[in-house]
């Protein structure tokens, strides 16, 4: 299916809503405690049981809207379900903390195989976002596949040693302002890779 045209606060809202909720309501209901069936469930799992099915509908409401969905976003709706469902069925927090440190993890590992092959899978993945040349694809894929494996071990040191509120402030800020600040220093590998239509002037 082709695209279709939506619009660009609809569209963040459907990929960013779901985690600017779960942030609020777990600010709200993180020192909080509900039984059910003779078990106690805290903030977070709560939380968690609600953020699962609102990821699943906002994904199908951009894919129902705009016609099509990006590798990634299947495959973190996926990971989101798997390990979210298995946070509330265990009563478990620790399955959800551990979802990025997976995620990040075969990022690593994909585009590392594709660099063993001599092939940029990120330029696969991107190629229409950002017109590089063939050179500049493969130095951005080894540099994408070192920041994944370091936001992995990271999400692994803090989730384990660190609070679950403070994991919850790295998983909805840090992270993405993380990935947001490596692009913003790629700027020079950019602007020498990048390819220019010869016929403007």
């Amino acid at each position: 299916m082709s695209d279709k045209q939506v619009s660009n606060g609809l569209k963040s809202a459907l990929e960013f809503g779901p985690v600017a909720l779960f942030f609020i309501a777990y600010i709200w209901l993180k020192d909080e405690v509900f039984q059910f069936d003779g078990t106690e469930y805290g903030g977070f799992i709560i939380v968690t049981a609600g953020f699962v099915p609102l990821m699943i509908l906002s994904t199908l409401a951009l894919w129902k809207l705009t016609g099509t969905l990006s590798k990634m976003q299947i495959f973190t709706v996926v990971l989101v379900t798997v390990f979210g469902g298995l946070s509330v069925w265990q009563n478990d927090k620790s399955f959800l903390q551990m979802k990025p440190t997976i995620l990040y993890l075969l990022f690593a590992a994909i585009l590392g195989f594709g660099l063993l092959r001599k092939q940029s899978y990120l330029q696969y993945m991107m190629g229409e976002m950002m017109p590089l040349q063939d050179r500049g694809w493969m130095i951005l894929t080894q540099r994408m596949a070192l920041l994944f494996l370091a936001l992995a071990v990271l999400n692994e040191v803090i989730w384990r040693n660190m609070s679950e509120e403070t994991w919850v402030y790295f998983k909805t800020f840090g992270l993405p302002m993380g990935i947001f600040s490596f692009f913003i220093f790629q700027g020079g590998l950019f602007k020498e890779h990048a390819i220019r239509d010869d016929t403007e002037e």
